[in-house]
């Protein structure tokens, strides 16, 4: 068996998006001939259509490859294939705790990225191997000897200890699964202790139950024993266990070093978590691993059917969503405006956007999502704590003695002719400035503290645009922060639209209101009655915008004759007008929700 552990090889590709980590993936499933031919496709670990399209990996991928080396040993490589985004983060640092090595993946025409860095600072804090290789060499517009010098500054290596590579072509992929072995140790642990495996991700099989995927510490792992969920007290049996290949092969026994799947016919995803420890329950241990943290929502939004009778649909398949995404939260919600429906909570923008694209695809829902929000925690005047996740849910403003926002440590990398368009940018948005480094005599890294909410409606978009997209931004989160924050709510004909209630900044109350108040001036219809915009905190009005009534022609019939007859139709429409005011509703169309979901003022 210490034999066998000496053999083994687990690492974990890391990279900024589209810096090509399926690509070389594919490359060494296909030069090691763990995919044939005949079944390859490219991006083959990333098996959502969502991946595929935007070139992204959103759930953890492992799969076992034999290797021949060329010292004539034959080398398991169990390569865990990780998310590359920051809302998947956690995810990315279980999966790397589950290696010893990591190679860093970063594009010679791009150069070194905000997410790179947040990765390199992942896999230094779990003590792993990094093997740095550049790739795409063989792109036109590559800066070899440029980033090379970055990549060198920044991990203290000597250059010619930087690979490069063309994972497309294949071009120096052989060099590199030889430096796999040289330089990744192979896996430490106690055969003889009791069983601890961690859990770097699981799925949901409607026919099995949740399938965990593991990597064993310490111990031994067998068909039928029985095993404990440390964090959540859940005991079953093992019911399956193997490997990855990448289908499922099952195996009678998994052992130190090892990574493989597990099925204990559990049917709740929730109770099989990333990160944390599998044991016997027999032969127990002491001690779970270390880092583990129940994932937790950042960014809530209202989720609303476009037609009412997709409620219950809607309701099936969040909880569908749910079996394989432990992290989605949701509770019903009832809007005046729109309706029944969801709030729900994700881990960032992106997380969200894949799951109203899951639900819209994969169930044919037509949805409609209001203004992302954060998690606010309030103090009142008693001393008492409610978290909110709703801005309608604000208690009155003289209850209120404190309120605190989650803020978040950002990184940016960007070209240094865009200091001034970022640091103006990072102010906008209250953003605290933490310092500046030159990585390069014309690349910079900024180090700003900015409040979440500044960030998750178009923060990204407007960085893109001063930067003509050669920034790129990567955050990790602080804590919570006392905030000067006001809860804006919105009238029309003086009822509360609950839906396009906001919570925000006072400096910014008054301009974001009468922005507000204007899109949806623009986007409502006109009415037969005049509606009143106004927007308001507590009981005073900060912004009002007025559509004038629709003319309808009453006069249209009457060909001349006595003009008395015109004052008494003109009166009467008058008079109807006055009583619509009173009674009359005004629908707010899906297109303004939409054209109010980026607020920033136009120039």
């Amino acid at each position: 068996m210490a034999h066998q552990a000496q053999l083994i090889r687990n690492f974990s590709i890391i990279a900024h998006i589209d810096h090509g980590k399926s690509t070389l993936a594919d490359r060494i499933l296909e030069m090691t001939e763990t995919i044939s031919a005949r079944d390859m496709e490219d991006q083959f670990l990333d098996s959502m259509d969502l991946e595929r399209e935007r070139g992204i990996t959103i759930k953890a991928h492992a799969v076992r490859i034999l290797y021949r080396a060329m010292d004539g040993n034959m080398y398991t490589f169990n390569l865990i294939d990780t998310p590359g985004h920051v809302d998947f983060s956690y995810e990315v640092s279980r999966s790397l705790v589950a290696c010893e090595g990591a190679i860093l993946v970063v594009d010679a025409a791009q150069g070194i990225q905000a997410q790179t860095v947040a990765n390199i600072y992942l896999a230094i804090d779990n003590n792993l191997e990094i093997i740095p290789v550049l790739n795409k060499i063989d792109l036109p517009n590559a800066r070899v000897p440029e980033v090379k010098q970055e990549l060198s500054d920044l991990l203290g290596v000597k250059e010619e200890e930087i690979l490069e590579i063309s994972a497309k072509t294949g071009h120096g992929v052989g060099q590199l699964l030889e430096r796999i072995i040289t330089d990744i140790p192979p896996p430490r642990g106690s055969e003889e202790g009791a069983l601890r495996a961690l859990i770097f991700d699981s799925f949901y099989d409607s026919y099995r139950g949740v399938i965990a995927l593991i990597r064993i510490v310490d111990g031994l792992v067998e068909r039928g024993m029985g095993v404990e969920f440390m964090a959540s007290g859940a005991r079953s049996e093992v019911e399956e266990i193997g490997i990855l290949i990448p289908r499922l092969l099952p195996l009678d026994s998994l052992s130190v070093g090892e990574v493989g799947y597990l099925i204990s016919g559990i049917k709740n995803v929730e109770k099989v978590t990333v990160g944390d420890t599998l044991t016997g329950t027999l032969k127990r241990a002491q001690r779970p691993l270390l880092g583990y943290v129940q994932a937790k929502p950042m960014v809530f939004c209202g989720l609303f059917p476009m037609d009412g009778s997709d409620f219950e649909p809607l309701r099936e398949a969040l909880a569908r969503l749910k079996l394989n995404d432990a992290a989605l939260f949701y509770e019903p919600e009832v809007s005046g405006a729109l309706g029944f429906g969801f709030r729900c909570g994700f881990l960032g923008l992106l997380h969200m956007e894949i799951v109203i694209q899951r639900l819209e695809r994969e169930f044919g829902l037509e949805l409609l999502a209001t203004i992302p929000n954060v998690e606010y925690r309030i103090y009142n005047k008693r001393g008492e704590i409610h978290v909110v996740r709703n801005p309608t849910d604000f208690p009155d403003v003289g209850e209120i003695q404190e309120i605190q926002e989650p803020y978040v440590k950002a990184t940016i990398f960007a070209p240094s002719e865009y200091v001034g368009n970022i640091m103006e940018l990072c102010q906008e948005k209250r953003g605290e400035f933490e310092g500046l480094e030159y990585v390069s005599l014309t690349r910079v890294k900024f180090s700003y503290n900015l409040p979440l909410s500044e960030i998750i409606i178009d923060f990204f978009d407007l960085l893109k645009s001063r930067t003509k997209g050669y920034a790129s931004f990567d955050y990790e989160f602080l804590g919570y922060r006392e905030g000067d924050l006001v809860r804006v709510d919105l009238l029309l004909a003086g009822e509360m639209v609950d839906a396009l209630a906001t919570v925000v900044h006072k400096d910014k109350a008054y301009p974001q209101a009468r922005e507000i108040a204007r899109r949806l001036k623009e986007m409502l219809p006109r009415q037969l009655f005049e509606v009143a915009i106004q927007a308001t905190i507590g009981k005073k009005v900060i912004a009002r915008e007025t559509i004038p009534a629709k003319r309808k022609d009453v006069l249209a019939k009457c060909y001349g004759g006595d003009i008395t007859r015109k004052r008494k139709l003109l009166e009467k429409q008058r008079e109807g007008k006055k009583r619509l005011k009173k009674i009359g509703r005004v629908e707010v169309p899906p297109e303004a929700f939409m054209a109010l979901l980026s607020l920033r003022p136009r120039k």
